[in-house]
């Protein structure tokens, strides 16, 4: 038998039995009718109630469908990851807090702002000091453990790098928070 009408049989046995059934044909060289290989189980058929409603059986649930909710204003006191919406939303004066991970300082500064707490009317914004280089050009931040106190608009109204001294008392006597 030529390939082009193996080819054939075996495209119209996948369309018309499955592919367990082209499988079996083009194992046998396309001569005779297969059998499937494998087996389909029949689904149930659906309810009355199922069938009644069509549209609302298909459209998604709300919990599906709804936008991710936008983050809850920051209170004053508080230290959150920073997002545009969060620096937005920031109450107090907002500070931007240039942290990496793998920085000794940075750590301590974020254990002492988490057991000491933010001051009041504060909002601490974590920045990723390695994956924000554009917010570091704009605040002109060279160094990790930078903190920057911006307005409304979001332009810097102080900077201090807290490299030698990370703690709570020394970013509030630096600041002036």
């Amino acid at each position: 038998m030529k390939r082009a009408t193996v080819v054939g049989i075996v495209v119209a046995a996948v369309l018309v039995g499955g592919v367990g059934a082209a499988v079996a044909i083009s194992a046998s060289g396309g001569a005779g009718e297969a059998a499937p290989a494998m087996s389909r189980t029949a689904e149930p058929a659906p309810s009355e109630t199922e069938m009644s409603d069509p549209v609302e059986s298909a459209a998604p649930a709300p919990e599906e469908t709804a936008a991710e909710p936008a983050p809850a204003p920051a209170s004053p006191g508080a230290y959150v990851d920073y997002s545009d919406a969060a620096l937005a939303a920031a109450e107090g004066t907002a500070v931007l807090f240039f942290h990496a991970p793998w920085c000794p300082q940075c750590r301590a500064l974020e254990e002492d702002f988490l057991a000491s707490g933010v001051p009041d009317g504060v909002t601490i914004l974590k920045v990723d000091f390695d994956s924000r280089q554009d917010l570091r050009q704009k605040y002109g931040v060279t160094l990790q453990t930078t903190l920057v106190t911006v307005d409304e608009a979001g332009a810097k109204t102080a900077l201090h790098v807290a490299y030698d001294e990370p703690s709570v008392a020394a970013v509030s006597a630096a600041l002036g928070l």
